[in-house]
């Protein structure tokens, strides 16, 4: 008696076991896998899409550029080949939602900090005053990782395009112009085939908790 009693102790801790598994079989077969949508030009308001790509419903990507960062060194599309990172455009002087900005990319930095898969780019709306001695100084002063975040400058009609229909993240009047001025808290989760994957209030602290998430669901994709 006391071995049949054994044997059903045993019998019945292996169909639990059985049982578990079978059941979170199904619930994974049943949930789908979470994945970021594909941004196209015509997913998005068209107030931050310049008009001459409003149409465009498939194949949109960050188009390729040419600045330079804090360091004088010149960044290219290639710095970010088969990398995931994040975009936003500032400038040094600003002192309204900048600064929030800022400390919602270094928080993001501190997260990202070890991981090789996924950089920083922010872009200066001011070019002609934010030199690379100035994004320097403001590198040093935030902490900025020179290895993970480029700030960048360069030819503002270059910049302000990017901003417009690269990245779709603000108004699309003016053509980058002496009085045209960008003034944009969105923050640009991009993937590593160059595709908008995301856009964030880079002023609101549970947006950057949600761009956290994303960048962890979208690198789940390239596994």
């Amino acid at each position: 008696m006391r071995d049949l009693f054994a044997w059903l102790k045993k019998f019945a801790i292996v169909l639990f076991i059985l049982s578990v598994i079978i059941i979170y079989s199904i619930y994974t077969l049943l949930t789908p896998e979470e994945r970021l949508p594909v941004f196209q030009p015509d997913m998005v308001n068209a107030e931050l899409v310049d008009s001459t790509v409003q149409h465009i419903r498939k194949y949109h990507t960050v188009k390729d550029f040419k600045l330079i960062n804090q360091n004088g060194d010149t960044i290219t599309e290639d710095f970010y080949e088969d990398k995931i990172y994040v975009a936003d455009f500032f400038f040094t002087t600003c002192l309204t939602i900048c600064p929030v900005m800022t400390d919602h990319m270094l928080e993001i930095q501190e997260k990202i900090k070890d991981d090789p898969e996924v950089l920083l780019l922010s872009h200066t709306v001011f070019p002609k005053t934010d030199s690379v001695p100035v994004l320097k100084k403001y590198a040093l002063e935030k902490g900025v990782i020179d290895e993970k975040w480029n700030l960048v400058t360069g030819d503002k009609k270059h910049i302000y395009e990017l901003a417009r229909k690269s990245y779709l993240a603000s108004k699309s009047n003016g053509d980058g112009g002496p009085y045209d001025m960008i003034h944009t808290e969105n923050f640009v989760l991009v993937d590593k085939e160059k595709r908008i994957r995301g856009f964030y209030d880079g002023t609101d602290a549970e947006a950057i908790e949600d761009l956290l998430h994303d960048i962890k669901v979208l690198k789940a994709e390239y596994k």
